[in-house]
């Protein structure tokens, strides 16, 4: 193989379906060009002959065909490969095929006529985290050494001094009307060790098998300043998945217990819903004593129609990467107002969270959101506020 070829495949493999020649043959000349390896198909069965045959880093099609909807085709793919990237082109989305695609974790929705320089940085950013997430699942394989098992013994010294270490900061949400205080959400916080992200420490608690634990100290803590005052607010706090397996949660001398009327526990499906028994059951409980539900991270590509089937939440929170320059995009307005009407017909409150400019704001208050969320309106602080109007 020459340097050409070789640095061709480091880039990626693009598999582009589309019924119509024309597209396909211009998609796979640009993305050529700008140094990836192409295969280009016409018809869906085709594509996923490709898809069987071998490892793609990303998947761009269509989605009306006539032999086969891109919806169709997405939820095939994801049979064979479950973590390749797909991209989704329409002149004309609509809120079934959005539904749809949030359900099979499509990666973005592009109109057509294409926007060159969209096309680029999406496609950019899929094949690097495409490639990323192979290397990472190459090696998860590999076995452990004795060096491994010294990491994690080191990790786990680190872990437990960062969890005697962590603290909560509160960010407000405020009403999209009236911009007063209806709450706060409860943010982990890390000091005193190498990692200060509190995802490399929900990671590391996964990693050592003490996710119980953390999501504990987390439900101790956030509620003190509630217990300490008399604050007429919600307290929306985080829930892993496997959470609801940690029977603590549904004690009566639980931490949030006695401000279960005011908890909104946010349950994230990007850990998985599938290996959690009896969920229904374990979410009515948690109703049955005062406890509302979110289901977090909407439109990030995991929350699908079998979240709201399965936890019915009275909230949910709409994912700062539909949030992002919403005002400057209009296929994220589309969605997220679809959305919101759905939301708003079967009676969920609508959370818009991750908002930094004021265009973003002033679109999501037209786009019928209920509650807003993020920096530009307030950042996450120690222990509560004043109640006050942003």
């Amino acid at each position: 193989m020459d340097t050409d070829d070789r640095a061709t495949r480091e880039r990626g493999k693009i598999l582009v379906v589309d019924d119509q020649k024309m597209i396909v043959t211009l998609l796979t000349r640009l993305l050529t060009s700008w140094g990836f390896e192409v295969t280009g198909c016409e018809r869906a069965a085709d594509a996923l002959e490709c898809v069987g045959a071998g490892t793609y880093d990303l998947v761009i099609t269509d989605i009306r065909m006539p032999d086969m909807s891109g919806v169709e085709l997405m939820a095939r793919v994801r049979a064979v490969d479950a973590d390749v990237p797909i991209v989704l082109l329409t002149a004309s989305p609509t809120l079934e095929t959005a539904i749809q695609g949030i359900e099979h974790r499509a990666f973005r929705y592009l109109t057509k006529p294409i926007d060159m320089k969209a096309l680029r940085e999406t496609v950019e950013h899929a094949t690097r985290l495409s490639r990323l997430a192979r290397f990472k699942r190459a090696a998860m394989v590999v076995a452990r050494s004795e060096a491994a098992a010294a990491e994690d013994l080191e990790l786990a010294d680190g872990y437990a001094r960062a969890l005697e270490t962590l603290r909560i900061a509160y960010q407000p949400v405020v009403d999209a009307q009236s911009n007063h205080v209806r709450g706060y959400e409860a943010l982990m916080r890390v000091s005193g060790w190498t990692h200060s992200d509190p995802g490399a420490l929900l990671e590391t608690a996964e990693r050592l098998g003490r996710l119980h634990e953390l999501g504990r100290r987390v439900r101790e803590l956030a509620p003190l300043p509630f217990a300490a005052g008399d604050v007429d607010a919600l307290l929306f706090v985080n829930l892993h998945p496997h959470d609801l397996l940690d029977e603590t949660l549904y004690a009566p001398d639980a931490p949030l217990a006695a401000l279960a009327d005011r908890v909104v526990l946010e349950i994230t499906e990007r850990a998985g819903l599938d290996d959690i028994s009896d969920v229904r059951g374990r979410v009515r409980d948690l109703r049955e004593r005062g406890y509302r539900i979110a289901i977090d991270d909407l439109g990030s590509g995991h929350s699908g129609l079998m979240s709201f089937a399965i936890l019915e939440p009275d909230y949910v929170k709409i994912d700062m990467s539909l949030v992002r320059d919403i005002d400057q995009s209009p296929i994220k307005r589309r969605l997220v107002r679809s959305m919101t009407e759905l939301c708003r017909d079967i009676g969920i409150r609508v959370v818009a969270e991750g908002i930094e400019t004021t265009g973003e704001r002033t679109a999501l208050v037209d786009l019928g959101c209920d509650l807003l969320q993020g920096y530009l309106i307030g950042r996450p602080g120690p222990a509560f506020p004043d109640i006050r109007s942003f």
